[in-house]
């Protein structure tokens, strides 16, 4: 078993790569453009962040590893973004990770996006994604993932991409981590973990970094507003709404209010000492963009035995 040294791009604010750390690997170099999602990165994991467009990258800025990770901006993929299309320009950006993978040439890659990606274009703009990788010289295998499956509180499902450097032995394949958790709990299984219980666990620790948002609550049958079943996962934390910029406000299972930022990092899987940086909206917006900790902990473990 040995720890992996990490390039994290469109690192955001940390969730993939603070879960990879915890797992024992080390993140050397990230990257993103924007500035509070870099800072946040940079007072909890260890490791240079830097603030730049991906498109303006020199190859030669960037250290070599044994892994590239890159959660390429999903807005354009969206099923929540009523406009998507497959000549939106952030759809693109996978084309940079691409272009960085292949000039750097790492063992592995992990990409991750929403499940919105699978049926873009009928499904040409994923064909074209792997047929790319693919041609780059890697065994690529991708799965849409349920991170409630994980212990995470919450219903979020995510497309993960995996690559193997097509010259490595079968044996070092990077495959998907298996669950943990489960809908019907089983002598496999546990059952996935609640909302309620998220909360209450919460509400037992002393959190010194919260924001409270004074956003009236107001549950309805609509994206970012729905209301929260105590005894189920939470819905997915967004980080917008309608592809327009629209609030969203995750209603508290417990209380007639929205989650705070810390509660919806917990509800994220984020430890309550991990610290957000920015205003209170840029916060919530890092949070919904971030891939849980949790689930970075089990791809980090399955890592580690490659």
């Amino acid at each position: 078993m040995r720890k992996k040294t990490i390039v994290s791009l469109f690192s955001g604010a940390g969730g993939l790569d603070y879960g990879l750390t915890t797992a024992g690997h080390e993140i050397i170099w990230a990257t993103d453009i924007d500035g509070d999602s870099c800072e946040t990165h940079s007072r909890n994991i260890r490791g240079p962040v830097v603030k730049a467009d991906i498109k303006n990258i020199d190859i030669t800025q960037i250290p070599a590893s044994d892994v590239i990770t890159g959660g390429f901006p999903c807005q354009g993929f969206s099923i929540a973004n009523k406009l998507r299309n497959t000549g939106d320009s952030r759809n693109e950006l996978y084309k940079e990770m691409l272009r960085i993978v292949r000039g750097k040439n790492p063992k592995w890659f992990i990409a991750e996006n929403v499940s919105g990606i699978l049926s873009l274009g009928e499904g040409k703009v994923m064909e074209m994604i792997l047929s790319d990788f693919t041609n780059s010289g890697y065994r690529v295998i991708y799965k849409l993932v349920n991170m409630a499956d994980f212990g995470v509180p919450q219903i979020r499902k995510r497309v993960i991409i995996l690559g193997t450097r097509s010259d490595l032995p079968e044996s070092s394949t990077l495959l998907h981590p298996n669950q943990t958790h489960a809908k019907t709990p089983s002598l496999f299984h546990e059952a996935w973990k609640s909302s309620g219980q998220a909360m209450k666990e919460f509400s037992d620790q002393i959190v010194a970094n919260d924001i409270q948002s004074k956003y009236k609550m107001v549950e309805r049958n609509f994206t970012g507003h729905r209301k929260t079943d105590p005894s189920k996962p939470a819905p997915t934390i967004l980080a917008r709404g309608n592809g327009k910029g629209g609030v969203n406000a995750t209603p508290h299972p417990l209380e007639s209010r929205r989650m705070s930022v810390m509660e919806s990092a917990y509800i994220q899987s984020f430890p309550i000492t991990y610290v957000f940086c920015g205003s209170m909206t840029s916060q919530y917006r890092q949070i919904g963009n971030a891939v849980p900790p949790l689930y970075g902990a089990a791809l980090g473990q399955e890592l580690l035995n490659k």
